[in-house]
């Protein structure tokens, strides 16, 4: 049997992004909210500061009242921080206040302690001060109604400090993808379990869980399963009952007898969408659905699955998230050595950034393997080579995808 063409990798993109939407928003407290991902703006309910506040410790003063110095003041009171005094400044006097404490009414200004000499119940002023020297003016932070926060943001300390500044004990977050990964082959042993002859250690589940982590979602492992259709239907199954949002299966997804993802999963009624996409490294991926639940098969090479799972998983959840931008941004670098023509598959070459003369130079390493893991280790970004694309030179711009 024939068969069909690889297809093209945006189109294999599209295609898998279809199914996903946001998901619902839940309210968490404002301390458990970090790195969660923003279902609604959040807005001030007040201004802040709510009131005129000293930036200074000094003497809450009428700057008409300094406009010659050195200038004696009567102090009528003393305003720490969360005190309101009742008293109104009016000329010749003056109240010693503390940084953060309201403006009294009648001053306008504040002299820093520094330029002061306090004699008894007076102060000198030694240096005179304009009018809103050392005040905060009300608002000057942000005022009531202002969008502090935009729907879509990846919450980090910045975020949860304004936020709870505008008084928000919870905050609305969209609910983490519930993604579950599946490891499949004989030859596949856990990190620290005696690896008998010919098996090797499986890290593609460990990478696949920490790159869903590290994008906000939570990650589900269903360990390794046999190469035989009734393990894997087995786990499938169970991934129904875990109320998943996405399976990640990596390995199984290619044409030998011992590939059996497809043949499993038929037997729950597997609707394929697509298999074996134009691109390098990564070309038998699979993607559809089994029961409602949107399947995507990696490869089981150890660089093949993880640069799919930042070409397809990455912007899945991302949309799941409601966050944009949904794919890894691409940005120009120069080649730091000569490539040679590309055939039908658009290539993700591991590489490593430099910086010259105000540019990033990006060098792809000698030999990029799919099997190699430490090259991507290594690298700093995947430079992108396009379908046919011509030979490139040294100092040819290219675009890359950088990898934090």
């Amino acid at each position: 049997m024939a068969r069909s063409p690889l297809l093209p990798i945006d189109q294999a993109i599209a295609t898998a992004l279809t199914p996903f939407a946001p998901l619902a928003a839940e309210s968490v407290a404002i301390a458990e909210a970090a790195g969660r991902t923003l279902a609604a703006d959040v807005t001030a309910h007040a201004s802040q500061p709510p009131f005129a506040a000293s930036s200074m410790d000094g003497y809450a003063v009428r700057a008409a009242d300094t406009a010659r110095c050195p200038a004696t003041l009567k102090i009528v009171d003393e305003i720490p921080a969360g005190k309101v005094s009742m008293v109104t400044i009016k000329p010749g006097e003056a109240t010693r206040i503390f940084t953060g404490a309201p403006l009294p009414s009648g001053a306008d200004a504040v002299v820093m302690q520094e330029n002061t000499e306090r004699q008894g119940d007076t102060v000198v002023i030694k240096e005179g001060v304009g009018v809103g020297r050392f005040v905060r003016p009300a608002g000057l932070d942000f005022t009531a109604g202002q969008v502090l926060v935009s729907a879509g943001a990846r919450l980090d300390a910045r975020h949860i400090a304004v936020a709870a500044a505008a008084n928000w004990p919870t905050l609305p977050v969209r609910r983490r993808p519930r993604i579950g990964i599946l490891a499949s082959g004989d030859e596949l042993v856990l990190p620290g379990e005696p690896c008998g002859p010919g098996q090797i250690v499986s890290s593609n589940s460990l990478a696949l869980a920490a790159l869903i982590e590290a994008e906000g979602g939570a990650a589900i492992d269903f360990g390794i399963a046999r190469d035989t259709v009734t393990d894997l239907k087995r786990v499938g199954e169970a991934a129904l009952a875990a109320k998943l949002d996405l399976l990640v299966t990596s390995g199984g997804a290619s044409v030998g007898e011992h590939d059996l993802i497809q043949a499993a999963f038929g037997e729950l009624g597997l609707d394929l969408e697509f298999w074996r996409v134009a691109m390098r490294p990564g070309k038998p991926l699979l993607y559809g659905k089994f029961a409602g639940l949107p399947l995507l098969g990696l490869p089981g090479n150890p660089v093949s699955s993880l640069v799919c799972g930042y070409l397809f998983l990455v912007p899945a959840i991302r949309r799941m998230l409601g966050r944009t931008p949904e794919r890894l941004p691409t940005i120009p670098a120069r080649l730091g050595t000569a490539l040679p023509e590309n055939d039908e598959r658009q290539e993700y070459l591991r590489a490593r950034l430099t910086e010259k003369d105000g540019e990033l130079v990006a060098t792809p390493f000698a030999n990029q393997d799919s099997s190699m893991l430490s090259p991507l280790a290594a690298a700093d970004a995947f430079i992108i080579r396009p379908p046919f694309a011509p030979p490139a030179a040294v100092g040819d711009i290219t675009a890359i995808i950088k990898l934090s």
